[in-house]
């Protein structure tokens, strides 16, 4: 942790807007003007595209960004192949997939010297990295900065949810902080090196290889509400002008592979594009809900959402359960048991979670693949049939789900692991029955 950092992240500045064709640069005039390609570019830059989607996709869904660096990222040494340690990549082949509902602790805290990186560890995921489909779920858990090192993923782009710590994200178009309470959201193929705000930090990532996450359709709600696209904060362009040897990993198709250059890759002064990282304060979302009767199915809180080749069936939701008031008359008002054709990895950054009442903790997570039966445990559901039905604030926690088309298998390290709850199903002894004919 760097105090160096901390100043720098409360020093920040952001452009705003989820989607914009945003532009931005270190130096003034480092952006050409009237076009992307001159034949000079500006101040001896290097001008260079950074596609994140085919160049023919419809002009809605089209990412892509222009970057004018102080060296062209084609300027590099081979990449050799280096070890995964604890990350995993789809297809997930090491466990079948389990029905059973599964629920963990935190991870165990790692030893010292365990960077962003280092500190990876994958409970499991669906789909293919290769093809472009699908999902992956990490978690991280890390002690010191990222130092001469850099990392990019091109198998997907990383949603990233701290729940311990603060995080300074030093991405190619600039710099963000993601504290706990916020998410960051880094593209495919965009490098970036992870330094600490606080003396460590935890937290949770989902790994989109399908299509980018963009923010869902309102539809009957209207044009407002859910997440606001001008909530969501880009860089401003930052660059490092180093020359030390700086080693690049990349994670591509599944593996990790390393090349050592002998200068920083975070060297663009200016750039422009929609291709580009944000950080979004979740508390910042817009809840919408009954104000008559039932609980709203949680397709209510989507903050993001990637599309899939069926209209309305989702590679991966991002939801999150943000403060909100609960007035429904006659109601049951926590999260009603259900089985679903999805499947549900839900974690927690602080408090509780209105659906369970003890053994769901900050830093663990639940995971309820398609169809399997889950809901509030008994002592919730004890409670709040009997509950006087006035209004009610929720807000002593902060929970989110990544929900998946896809069944989630968990990889062999999870299914075993140690933290591994592995007493999840007694939550739910104890429901009587009532029925009376």
């Amino acid at each position: 942790m760097s105090e160096q950092a901390r100043k720098t992240a409360e020093a920040l500045e952001y452009l705003t807007g989820f989607g914009n064709e945003h532009s931005s640069e270190a130096v003034p005039g480092a952006l050409p003007i009237g076009r992307n390609s001159p034949q000079r570019a500006p101040l001896g830059l290097y001008a260079e595209q950074l596609s994140g989607s085919a160049f023919t996709e419809p002009r809605t869904h089209n990412r892509r960004s222009w970057l004018y660096r102080i060296r062209p990222s084609a300027a590099h040494p081979p990449f050799t192949r280096i070890d995964n340690g604890a990350l995993r990549s789809a297809p997930f082949t090491e466990a079948a997939a389990d029905p059973n509902r599964l629920r963990w602790n935190p991870l165990p805290d790692p030893a010292p010297g365990t960077d962003f990186l280092s500190g990876l560890w994958t409970l499991g995921g669906n789909g293919d990295a290769a093809q472009r489909a699908g999902m992956a779920i990490h978690l991280y858990a890390a002690n010191a900065d990222m130092t001469d090192r850099v990392f990019s993923d091109s198998d997907g782009e990383l949603l990233i949810v701290p729940e311990r710590g603060g995080l300074l994200l030093r991405t190619e178009l600039g710099l963000l902080a993601a504290r706990p309470g916020d998410m960051a959201l880094i593209p495919r193929g965009v490098r970036f090196r992870v330094e600490l705000l606080d003396a460590d930090a935890r937290g949770y990532i989902c790994e989109n290889y399908g299509q980018p996450f963009e923010l869902p359709n309102l539809g009957p709600i209207g044009a407002n509400g859910l997440a606001a696209a001008r909530d969501f904060q880009a860089p401003v362009a930052a660059y490092e002008d180093t020359e030390r040897p700086t080693e690049v990993i990349n994670k591509f198709c599944g593996n990790l592979w390393s090349a050592t250059y002998d200068h920083s890759p975070l060297d663009v002064v200016a750039w422009h594009g929609s291709h580009v990282p944000y950080v979004y304060d979740m508390r910042r979302f817009n809840v919408l809900g009954s104000i008559s009767y039932d609980h709203p199915d949680p397709s209510i809180f989507t903050v993001l959402t990637s599309p899939s080749d069926t209209p309305g069936l989702a590679g991966v939701d991002f939801v999150v359960f943000a403060p909100r008031w609960l007035v429904g008359e006659d109601t049951f008002r926590p999260p009603y048991f259900h089985r679903n054709v999805m499947s549900e990895y839900m974690g927690l950054v602080e408090g509780a979670y209105d659906a369970k009442a003890e053994g769901f903790v900050p830093g663990g997570g639940s995971l309820h693949n398609m169809m399997s039966a889950h809901g509030p445990d008994h002592e919730t559901f004890e409670r709040a049939s009997a509950a006087e039905l006035k209004p009610q604030k929720i807000d002593d926690g902060l929970a989110f789900m990544f929900e998946t088309r896809w069944p989630i298998t968990a990889t062999a390290q999870a299914a075993g692991a140690d933290h591994l709850q592995r007493g999840y199903d007694d939550v739910w002894q104890g429901l009587q029955r009532h029925f009376r004919a």
